[in-house]
């Protein structure tokens, strides 16, 4: 039982000036595994005060001060990992596997790469008689999800420490666990007081005080469309700057010339992974039509491989995060079935033998049409919608027709036939024949999938302003 009750707030863990708690649930076992206290607007209003007190000397720090910084929060991180892992898996569900392999290894690899960038990153550029100057923006709010908690936290604070800024942080209250192990880390490691501080809470409140503070400079929020939306109209008033990374629906064209094995069965597998619950994962596979039935064996062969179960063993899905969530997503299958999809894989209920605990069958259907709730909704759970194509062109449409355009997928044998798909796609980021992860590769949305750009030296952007000085290096007068 986790009892983390306090905050951090200049320093120090603090009683909170709130005293109501929310259970945190175990969504394998559906028990109370902690509890956490939810801020109020008092609460908020000291860590940002302790943040904007912070921030005119951290702000002045040289880049050698911040490079140690990240190298003694990388040495801390590494100390704790098991812990990071372990408390990822109790907080939302991730198997033990995913845990230590991607959630706790993200985390301390987006500090790793803030590290890098920073050693070479150029924050002043004379252009003739002008100084251009790169200074961090100030205090930053982070309203961080459940889905990959550490990775959110990560991405935004490393990048945020690296160029200068104070902060305070809000982690989900559904999945708090990580984030004060990632406080504690970040406290173990020397952080000067007021630099980094965490509240939480709820969207309503803190997240609404975060949002709309005066002496707040920049918010990220990571998270729902809809709640994002609301961050932006909390800021609206205070002119602050917005960054949002939001949901997704995104489209994996698989060309006529494709390995279907190797793309049909790896996009399966991305989807079922992490139980679905990744805004970038390809929800809508777009396939020849002419090739259907065997899209459907291997579709269906590959979900059926993914056992699910108690995410301490060796399962390959463990629940997903509430049983809000997974009502959610039972909906959601149900509409598929309802509407005339062809179910291939799963389907409504939990898993035979899991009564206990929000487990979800890895779900599959086929046939499906650009008209149906499951093409068009984000589902956050482990369901693929299969739809036909006659074209590349009709392809490219049916990927493009949605209001996210956070991550797509192209997959086929010729590099030049993928690369003229990817260069049609409405995406921030596109994913060629299954390529690996790149930490230095932006990470962002176009459309109601966000703005601004997360991961590598592109982060580092979100969290500076840029002053220009006029006649700093006056011209020499002629000889």
């Amino acid at each position: 039982m986790r009892d983390y009750l306090k905050f951090y707030i200049d320093g120090q863990w603090v009683e909170a000036k709130s005293d109501k708690t929310v259970d945190v649930i175990n969504p394998a076992t559906e028990a109370v595994a902690g509890r956490v206290t939810l801020g109020s607007v008092e609460d908020v209003d000291l860590a940002v005060r302790a943040a904007r007190k912070a921030f005119p000397t951290y702000s002045q720090t040289s880049r050698e001060e911040r490079i140690d910084l990240l190298e003694r929060i990388i040495a801390e991180y590494q100390k704790r990992f098991e812990d990071m892992a372990k408390a990822i898996t109790e907080e939302m569900g991730a198997p033990a596997w995913l845990a230590q392999r991607a959630q706790a290894a993200m985390g301390i690899a987006h500090v790793q790469t803030s590290l890098q960038v920073l050693k070479d990153y150029k924050f002043e550029e004379d252009r003739g008689t002008t100084r251009l100057v790169k200074e961090p923006i100030g205090v930053c709010a982070f309203i961080t999800p459940w889905n990959w908690p550490v990775n959110q936290i990560a991405c935004k604070v490393a990048p945020a420490l690296a160029v200068g800024c104070t902060m305070v942080l809000k982690p989900s209250e559904i999945a708090p666990f990580s984030a004060w192990v990632w406080t504690e880390i970040l406290e173990a490691a020397g952080v000067p007081a007021g630099v980094f501080n965490l509240v939480n809470g709820d969207g309503p409140t803190v997240g609404a005080a975060l949002s709309s503070h005066p002496e707040v400079d920049m918010v990220s929020f990571t998270g729902s469309t809809r709640a994002g939306i609301e961050v932006a109209r909390n800021a609206a008033p205070t002119v602050k700057r917005v960054h949002q990374e939001l949901g997704g629906k995104s489209p994996n064209i698989i060309l006529d010339d494709a390995d279907f094995q190797r793309a049909v069965g790896g996009g399966v597998a991305s989807v079922m992974m992490n139980s679905g619950q990744s805004c970038n994962a390809p929800t809508r596979m777009l396939v020849p039509a002419k090739r259907m039935d065997e899209v459907i064996a291997i579709a269906r062969a590959a979900a059926e491989a993914h056992t699910v179960g108690d995410p301490s063993g060796n399962s390959k899905l463990g629940p997903v995060v509430s049983e809000a969530q997974w009502t959610k997503i039972q909906g959601l299958i149900q509409k598929g079935v309802d509407e005339g999809a062809t179910l291939v894989a799963g389907g409504p209920g939990k898993p035979e033998g899991l009564e206990t605990g929000y487990y979800v069958k890895p779900t599959v259907f086929a046939n499906v049409t650009p008209d149906m709730t499951i093409a068009r909704e984000e589902i956050f759970g482990p369901v693929l919608s299969i739809l036909g194509y006659d074209s590349v062109d009709q392809a490219v449409a049916i990927g493009n027709d949605t209001e996210y355009g956070l991550a797509a997928y192209v997959s086929g044998g010729d590099p030049e036939g993928v690369r003229k798909v990817a260069a049609k796609l409405r995406a921030g980021q596109v994913n060629l024949n299954g390529a690996s992860p790149d930490l230095m590769a932006p990470f962002g949305g176009y459309k109601m999938s966000g703005n601004g750009r997360e991961w590598g030296d592109h982060a580092f952007g979100e969290f500076l302003e840029t002053k220009a000085i006029l006649g700093y290096a006056p011209k020499q007068a002629a000889e």
